[in-house]
């Protein structure tokens, strides 16, 4: 299969939700997204980044972005971001849950989860919970994981909130990758049994070059590791806009099937967009179900997937 950005669809009049766009992979999905026409809101937690950002993709794409205040490891602050968008719109047509955080020292949030479950996966739940009477009305939703799910064989309740002693970074940023995994395919199940009109799908970059690979080690104050990172990132990884086109194909192409994971086309490293398969583990329906009641749990959010009358 052959497919580029001038495959997107015209997008005018449809009005799309990019978290993590300041950088990286949600960058580049929200320059592709304006370019296509589309209104974008671009939610981030530090508001000098997000002007920043929102000024760069306004002189390259010739439209601005909307700045969305939003920290994904603060519940409250995801609940006051998605107020804000039911109070500001009638629909939304596009959400995609990109933000994350990778391999850093150990951290919690502001709830107290470990921070990459906290981030990558509960963020995320909640946020699309929070949006869901705007998303039942043909809109889609995108949810960003990463090949290293395929490095981790599970994920327990124990594990949102896995206390420092026994704290393994990579392993914890493997299951926050499953854990999308795991809440995409379960909220297609949902979705389909309920008769509801949203497609839940997901997407990863491969190995593409963003910040992400020296946040860590910064964080962790290793500055000589962290520039060792962005240098092998550098020499050996994709660009961030190649990362970003499974996540656009995600987002915009018409015959997507619902439950659809989209990765790069060689060797899931690099390259053109396809439907890939998740892991056994991403699969499992039954464990997806308990991740969502830990979800529910944890954040007090339950996703209502009816409109109400």
């Amino acid at each position: 299969m052959t497919w580029s950005t001038s495959d997107i669809p015209d997008l005018t009049g449809k009005l799309a939700l990019v978290t993590g766009a300041t950088s990286g992979l949600g960058y580049e999905t929200a320059l592709e997204l304006l370019r296509h026409g589309a209104d974008v809101l671009i939610a981030a937690r530090n508001p000098d980044k997000a002007a920043q950002a929102a000024e760069t993709l306004s002189q390259k794409a010739g439209r601005a972005p909307t700045v969305l205040e939003l920290d994904l490891a603060d519940l409250a602050s995801v609940e006051k971001a998605a107020d804000e968008v039911i109070s500001s719109y009638d629909r939304l047509d596009l959400l995609i849950n990109n933000a994350g955080v990778m391999a850093p020292p150990y951290r919690e949030t502001v709830d107290g989860f470990e921070l990459q479950i906290g981030t990558n996966h509960l963020g995320h739940f909640a946020l699309t919970g929070r949006l869901m009477p705007l998303l039942l009305n043909g809109s889609r939703v995108v949810t960003v994981s990463s090949f290293m799910h395929k490095t981790v064989r599970g994920i327990s309740k124990a594990d949102l909130r896995r206390p420092a002693g026994s704290y393994r970074k990579w392993e914890l940023y493997g299951k926050s990758k499953l854990a999308n995994l795991l809440f995409m395919l379960e909220l297609d199940r949902r979705v389909r049994a309920a008769g509801a009109d949203l497609l839940s799908v997901g997407a990863h970059p491969g190995y593409a070059a963003t910040h992400l690979q020296a946040a860590g080690p910064e964080l962790a104050g290793n500055l000589r590791q962290a520039r060792l990172a962005a240098a092998t990132t550098r020499l050996v990884a994709q660009s961030a806009a190649a990362g970003a086109w499974p996540s656009l194909y995600a987002a915009t192409y018409p015959d997507l099937r619902p439950g659809s994971f989209v990765g790069p086309g060689f060797l899931e490293y690099r390259g053109t967009p396809k439907v890939v398969l998740p892991t056994r583990t991403a699969q499992d329906a039954a464990l997806a179900k308990e991740l969502w009641d830990w979800s529910v749990e944890a954040t007090g959010v339950d996703p209502a997937l009816t409109v109400p009358r």
